[in-house]
């Protein structure tokens, strides 16, 4: 089998090797590429440490949710001094939503560099948010907390982070519909309908009633998409009437 080395180069060969892709991402240079490595390393590779550990960016991905997750809100913090802890929470929740994070990891073209014996295609959408966030790990690891948070601030709050349209942004179009029926005393539910799509992949189909009458329908991989891609169309078809009770 080849080394981990000769992959990484051979998928960056168009622009150099590994490290100077890397480099590239990060605006600084490396001091051990190893930790970058595993952090774009999948569990499907079975990577063993001698100890017989697995190494993959799955660990990575858990501390570099963590640095993520303090710089933004001590950025916050300071930010926005008059905010109370309900609502810099709620800001937060924004800008590490997992849609976020995913369209993070897209806009660097990340997967490009992982190294899987699954073709890349099969992956969902957030292999690219995980990767991001353990390429933060990695950082951490390889460079300290100091160049954790050059990097944050360059690569996700100079050109993501806008106070006011943060405060408009709705992460979870369910959580907003349940909100709003239970402050309005509206019975709702979603339901498994029978599903007679042909895709590939096996799909769930939800319907959600509002007062017993179905409002929206959507299909997807998951249940839990799919509630939330009917939750959203609901949104939209009520959208006067939820706003106006936000405000």
């Amino acid at each position: 089998m080849a080394s981990i080395k000769n992959i990484f180069n051979s998928r960056a060969e168009k622009d150099g090797d590994f490290f100077y892709a890397v480099k590239r991402i990060l605006g600084f240079k490396p001091r051990d590429i190893t930790i970058y490595e595993i952090a774009f390393t999948h569990r499907s590779t079975n990577e063993k440490t001698s100890a017989g550990h697995s190494q993959n960016y799955e660990r990575l991905e858990f501390l570099g949710d963590a640095m993520l997750g303090a710089v933004i809100a001590s950025h916050l913090f300071k930010k926005v001094p008059g905010g109370n802890e309900g609502y810099l929470t709620k800001m937060r929740s924004k800008v590490v939503s997992r849609e976020h994070l995913n369209e993070l990891g897209r806009d660097l073209n990340l997967i490009q560099f992982v190294k899987t014996t699954i073709p890349t295609q099969q992956f969902g959408g957030n292999i690219h948010g995980n990767v991001f966030e353990a390429l933060i790990g990695a950082i951490y690891q390889d460079r300290g907390f100091s160049y954790c948070e050059k990097f944050i601030h360059k690569r996700v709050i100079r050109p993501y982070v806008d106070i006011e349209k943060l405060e408009g942004k709705v992460i979870s179009y369910k959580s907003l519909f349940i909100e709003w029926c239970q402050k309005n005393k509206k019975h709702f539910k979603f339901a498994i309908y029978e599903d007679t799509g042909n895709d590939a992949l096996k799909h769930f189909a939800v319907k959600l009633q509002l007062e017993s009458v179905t409002v929206a329908k959507a299909r997807a991989t998951s249940k839990k998409k799919a509630e939330e891609r009917a939750a959203k169309r609901a949104y939209f078809k009520l959208q006067t009437k939820i706003d106006a009770e936000r405000e």
